[in-house]
């Protein structure tokens, strides 16, 4: 795929969607949801046998615009789970997008390098079975998610997660996108070295997306300025690595404010998805 140079900006201020499609997006106990998940092809969907290895398919009233793997954070730790993601999928089905709202092993429940790369690389995969459009793979990640969506899309650098559905854009919500910086700042009480299991060195590369920069394909990496959590040099520093590849999109708000449906960074993010299909 040809790589796309996208520009570096600021979103500030950004209209807000309709208001009947952002009620619509709220309604995460919509009967008609339910009735579809109770249907063949949507609802929790194995990709593995462990408890950990599934994702849950929402799927639009018509044709979908295109799926988004939505990747949760939590420094990849265990006691956080894909409840997270859930009511951004439920907002994407809303506007248009089949939502695939990914869970994987963490540290604490067999997860950590590599298993967690083994599970993202195998749940974005298992899309190729399900009923839905494979043109436009989109991963939103958070966090920790910002660091798996984004490496899912160098996965197939590596002859072991090399073949399977390809990503098209990715979208990097606060993401820990610098394994090295990170480790030195104590991001998370330590949780790089907990992930990979040693502190981050030259064998890492694959795994370490500003490393992994520029891809192949387009970039966003959405960061709240007032971020105490993860620093807003995470995104900077990729985009800076990212040859063009990679848009730095600063919006007001702290480390949560990405995943908040009533903030502005969420609105950015919509537009974003807007002008991707």
């Amino acid at each position: 795929m040809q790589r796309r140079t996208v520009q570096r900006r600021t979103v500030l201020g950004l209209p807000v969607l309709g208001v009947a499609a952002l009620a619509a997006a709220g309604c995460g106990d919509d009967p008609a949801v339910r009735r579809r998940q109770d249907q063949s092809g949507e609802g929790r969907i194995a990709y593995g046998d462990d408890p950990s290895q599934f994702g849950e398919l929402r799927l639009p009233d018509g044709p979908p615009r295109g799926v988004v793997v939505v990747v949760h954070g939590g420094f990849w730790k265990a006691e956080y789970d894909l409840s997270l993601g859930s009511p951004l999928a439920v907002e994407l089905v809303a506007l248009g997008w089949a939502a695939w709202n990914l869970e994987y092993r963490r540290v604490g429940n067999g997860g950590g390098a590599s298993t967690t790369f083994d599970d993202v690389a195998a749940g974005i995969d298992r899309l190729a079975n399900l009923d839905v459009p494979l043109d436009t793979v989109v991963t939103l990640g958070h966090s920790a998610g910002g660091h798996l969506a984004t490496w899912a899309a160098s996965r197939t650098r590596s002859d072991r997660w090399a073949g399977g559905v390809e990503v098209t854009h990715v979208v990097s919500q606060a993401g820990v996108l610098d394994l090295g910086a990170a480790h030195e700042a104590g991001l998370g009480g330590g949780a790089v070295e907990a992930f990979l299991g040693h502190p981050p060195g030259p064998a890492d590369a694959l795994l370490d997306p500003v490393r992994q920069a520029p891809l192949d394909v387009p970039v966003w990496c959405v960061h709240g300025t007032d971020d105490d959590v993860v620093p807003i040099s995470q995104s900077r520093s990729y985009v800076a690595a990212a040859d063009g590849s990679a848009e730095l999109v600063e919006v007001p708000g702290d480390h949560m404010s990405v995943i908040d449906r009533a903030s502005d960074a969420w609105q950015a993010q919509l537009r974003i998805l807007e002008g991707i299909a």
